[in-house]
């Protein structure tokens, strides 16, 4: 046998699947090596002899689930391994950050929130930034940036700043005066639509009789020129038909605030003979304080008279001629029956024995309005500042000292010093006299063709540059502080109610009434 060479084969193959199998489990998987290729020469009976003990598919079927079988059998389930998808997914993130940020939870809430919109891919990247929200609570500027980019819901809080500066603006413009004081003696709250919470603020009040143009002079002063139409002017002006009846135009006390900022008081006229014919004859119930009709009017006037003199900075005393004895007489009474003015109750005990110190005293202006050309005479006008100081002379009202004719060059020809003792007067002529002067008289048939050209005399300036003299220097006079604390316009409405209502509730206005009657 030795001879013919089968027992080395056999000893060879057993000696070559020895050497097979010693290196294990790393043999069968190098499929490069040489083991791959002396199997290819292994003998058919030592082939059959490995059937009983390895079979060798086994082996191969090892390797195959790595290169051949587990991928295809694998490749459904990497189907859902494509998260590329969410790729988009990043452009909802701010998205789902925003809502959690909006509603004001946690990392929590933001994960039940991602979950209704079938976002659940995100999910665990976009709790990370909720969660870091939560710890800090820096986030509160980004918020606000993300939400006026895609929330418009929650645009006016990034806006606050807009809205408080829209406050600042000034309210509408008036057109016409609406009622403060109505016929029936009643506080309105109307006003303080128009108000502000600013204290840069003037006060200028009326007073004056029947008929001597007070609303016109107002409406001048606020908001109209003499050019306009008498009945386009913010204070209705008397018509003609009133005064054929020889009735009052206003009642009451009307108001009107300018834009810049200065609020003007139109009244009716005190003693009124209108106002008293009207409780005669239509057989009006008086309030029974009162039993005289002639009694309640007066005490009306003197309401009205003392509530300007604590809620005004200027009250203008209009008169048609030079003088009523009567009218200085009523401004004394009406400065008797004034409201005192609040002081703090710190000062109450300090200040009892020096009540004069700490009163208030508006700013008292004399028009003398319809004033003739004769009124104008520098002798004349000091005969009347000189009348005006002797009545005047125990009165604590502010009636001298802060409007001057002579500093605003009405009389250029007169010194500063002319007038020994200049009191707050102002004469203003007729308005119908600008029409008069259009036609001057026309020269004679002897004199010069020149001054035939030259316009009539008229003996004082115009009537449009007094009204403008006239409004400068009201608007400039100081503005002294009305109680013991600065008030903004707000506060000045709600502080003239309580004086209103004290006026009516005054017991020095009841005790005079009842002298009277």
């Amino acid at each position: 046998m030795s001879e013919s060479g089968h027992s080395q084969p056999g000893l060879y193959g057993i000696e070559r699947r020895r050497r097979w199998k010693e290196p294990g489990s790393s043999g069968p998987q190098n499929l490069s090596g040489p083991g791959g290729r002396e199997r290819d020469y292994i003998a058919p009976w030592e082939r059959e002899r490995r059937d009983g003990s390895e079979d060798p598919s086994t082996n191969v079927m090892q390797k195959t689930p790595i290169i051949l079988s587990k991928p295809p059998a694998e490749r459904p389930p990497p189907s859902t391994a494509p998260a590329a998808p969410p790729a988009p997914a990043p452009l909802e993130k701010p998205i789902v950050l925003m809502k959690p940020r909006e509603e004001g939870k946690g990392p929590v809430a933001g994960t039940g929130a991602s979950t209704p919109e079938g976002t659940a891919p995100p999910p665990p990247t976009a709790p990370a930034p909720p969660k870091g929200e939560k710890e800090g609570q820096r986030p509160t500027q980004p918020v606000y940036q993300i939400q006026n980019r895609g929330m418009g819901t929650a645009a006016p809080t990034a806006m606050d700043p807009v809205v408080g500066q829209a406050k600042l603006l000034p309210p509408e413009r008036m057109k016409h005066s609406i009622k403060l004081v109505d016929d029936q003696m009643n506080w309105c709250d109307s006003a303080i639509e128009y108000l502000l919470d600013q204290t840069d603020v003037l006060v200028v009040g009326v007073l004056g009789l029947q008929g001597t143009g007070k609303s016109m002079v107002m409406s001048l002063l606020s908001a109209n020129t003499p050019e306009e139409d008498q009945r386009a002017y913010v204070f209705r002006a008397q018509s003609a038909e009133m005064k054929e009846r020889g009735g009052n135009q206003t009642s009451g006390i009307d108001f009107f605030i300018t834009q810049e900022r200065i609020v003007f008081l139109d009244t009716q006229p005190i003693l009124s003979p209108s106002i008293l014919d009207h409780l005669i004859n239509n057989d009006r119930k008086l309030p029974p304080e009162y039993n005289l009709p002639h009694t309640y009017v007066e005490m009306q006037s003197l309401q009205i008279a003392a509530f300007l003199f604590t809620v005004c900075h200027v009250v203008i005393v209009v008169q048609d001629w030079f003088t009523d004895l009567s009218l200085y007489r009523f401004l004394q009474t009406a400065e008797m029956v004034k409201p005192s003015t609040p002081s703090p109750s710190h000062e109450s005990s300090s200040s009892a024995g020096s009540d004069e110190g700490t009163e208030y005293y508006p700013h008292l202006v004399f028009l003398q309005n319809k004033a003739r050309r004769e009124d104008f005479c520098p002798r004349k006008l000091r005969q009347m500042h000189l009348m005006i100081d002797q009545l005047m002379a125990h009165s604590h009202l502010r009636y001298k000292g802060t409007l001057s004719m002579l500093q605003c060059n009405v009389f250029p020809g007169l010194p500063p010093d002319f007038l020994d003792a200049e009191v707050n007067l102002f004469l203003v002529p007729f308005m119908d006299s600008e029409a008069e002067n259009e036609n001057p008289p026309r020269a004679g048939p002897g004199s010069s063709p020149l001054f035939s050209l030259l316009p009539g005399y008229r003996g004082h300036p115009s009537f449009q540059s007094l009204v403008s003299k006239l409004r400068s220097q009201v608007m400039s006079m100081a503005r002294p502080q009305l109680s013991h604390t600065i008030l903004t316009e707000k506060n000045w409405f709600h502080y003239a109610a309580r004086i209103w209502d004290g006026v009516k509730k005054s017991s020095a206005l009841a005790e005079y009434s009842r002298l009277l009657a």
